[in-house]
């Protein structure tokens, strides 16, 4: 097992206890569940994203506002409760995130080494 992968197996597991007691069992879920569920945790890392802005004072024209780090930090970890249950819907265990990251961030590597001038959706398709 490679160093901290434990750490988000027990993310995974701990995601996984709590939507269950909220009723949502991803183990279970038709298609058609499957992409009413994508649909609401992409909805909801929209509404964490905006929340995670409004920590930030991106108001240029408003001088009351200030860098809420503490709250960013808060909106993060929101969006990866969101996150962590998004790939169980679509049945990613810890390993497949791990898997499909790593192989991602080498084609982004690669696209950086390229210059990156042209979009080939290719280069991901083996993800």
């Amino acid at each position: 097992m490679l160093y901290g992968m434990d750490k988000l197996d027990e993310i995974f597991d701990l995601q996984d206890a709590l939507n269950k007691r909220i009723g949502v069992n991803t183990d279970v879920m038709s298609d058609e569940d499957k992409a009413e569920w994508v649909l609401k945790y992409t909805l909801a890392m929209q509404q964490e994203i905006a929340e995670l802005v409004d920590s930030v004072p991106w108001k240029w024209w408003a001088k009351y506002q200030k860098f809420d780090e503490q709250n960013a930090k808060v909106e993060v970890v929101d969006l990866f409760h969101f996150l962590i249950s998004l790939a169980q819907v679509l049945g990613m265990t810890p390993e497949d995130v791990h898997n499909a990251y790593s192989k991602k961030n080498k084609v982004n590597h690669e696209r950086q080494d390229s210059g990156y001038v042209k979009k080939d959706e290719d280069d991901s398709r083996h993800i």
